[in-house]
């Protein structure tokens, strides 16, 4: 949850914009929906705290607890879902990897994506990883307006995305980019910077002299796109390695295809109380770890999503 992540003229990426993230700042929702335990065991080769070599980085707390508690929106494959009960994709396999540096285990809980912010900074999560695309907005706790609603998040960012379009397969509206939506339909998950991307490019055709977007916002991106397939709305938005999934799998490869090229891509962020420096300079310095030893690049490598990959950790590098 294309933020946007997810979440420039497309601005999930849960870009991806997973919101666009959007959780925080413009996209601090409320509501948390119901919670699905999964992914308890996503390190279970983690190294004991005795030998994991940034252990003692982590906070008194989460070395006696042993587990870090993460906030998930496990529907947007390939980035996070759930297969057989457990809560797989290219997150849940980061966070193992960054569970085996760290000493401690990444335990994965999902719920709504537009409250992961919300109850990470309750104290229900320790961290919220579900493609959250980094702004700054989220950053700040503001809405897309500029209104102050919440403290924000600091971010560590460890992924890039940008925002695609999709369509039926064989593209029955000649669709072409976001651009061309003008007038259309269009289906996308609430609370994600690709929400606000369609918002924008809604204002751009109204102050351009055609008809606005019709945006049909979704509890979850499942939900959008089985719209998209049924032809209730000619295109969805989407972060591009979701939409590239999605394209690839759904129907045998017969059901979307992925339109233009991806645009506007900033990174994802593992999301962290602002009060909770010393846990995010422990994960930034694990996520560097994992991008020398070569074992980011192999996670990626196994989800066809090599074109995410960054160079180098970084705190709240979104704009």
């Amino acid at each position: 949850m294309t933020a946007s992540s997810r979440r420039t003229t497309i601005a999930r990426s849960r870009i991806a914009a997973v919101g666009a993230i959007a959780v925080a700042g413009a996209l601090i929702l409320t509501g948390c929906g119901d919670q699905t335990e999964g992914g308890g065991d996503s390190s279970n080769e983690t190294s004991s705290s005795s030998k994991a070599p940034l252990f003692d980085k982590l906070p008194a707390n989460i070395q006696k607890a042993g587990v870090i508690k993460v906030g998930t929106n496990a529907e947007y494959a390939p980035m996070e879902y759930q297969e057989g009960g457990k809560i797989v994709g290219v997150d849940p396999d980061i966070a193992a990897a960054l569970g085996k540096q760290l000493g401690v285990e990444f335990k994965f809980t999902s719920g709504s994506f537009d409250g992961l912010i919300t109850s990470l900074n309750s104290g229900r999560y320790d961290v919220a990883m579900s493609s959250i695309t980094d702004t700054k907005a989220r950053q700040e706790g503001l809405d897309d307006e500029g209104k102050k609603l919440g403290p924000g998040v600091d971010f560590v960012d460890y992924f890039t995305a940008g925002t695609a379009v999709y369509v039926q397969k064989g593209n029955p509206k000649k669709i072409n980019s976001i651009a061309d939506l003008c007038g259309q339909t269009a289906a996308v998950q609430r609370g994600t910077t690709y929400e606000q991307a369609l918002q924008k490019q809604s204002k751009a055709c109204t102050d351009d002299g055609k008809k606005k977007i019709t945006i049909e916002s979704f509890e979850n991106d499942t939900e959008a796109q089985t719209r998209v397939k049924s032809g209730g709305a000619v295109a969805g938005v989407n972060d591009y390695p979701v939409a590239i999934d999605m394209a690839r799998k759904a129907d045998g490869g017969n059901a979307f295809e992925v339109v233009g090229e991806q645009v506007d891509a900033g990174p994802f962020g593992i999301a962290v109380n602002k009060d909770n420096k010393e846990l995010s300079a422990a994960l930034e310095e694990a996520v560097n770890a994992i991008i020398e030893d070569g074992t980011y690049k192999t996670i990626l490598e196994k989800w066809g999503a090599e074109s995410g990959a960054i160079d180098k950790a970084a705190i709240n590098g979104g704009k």
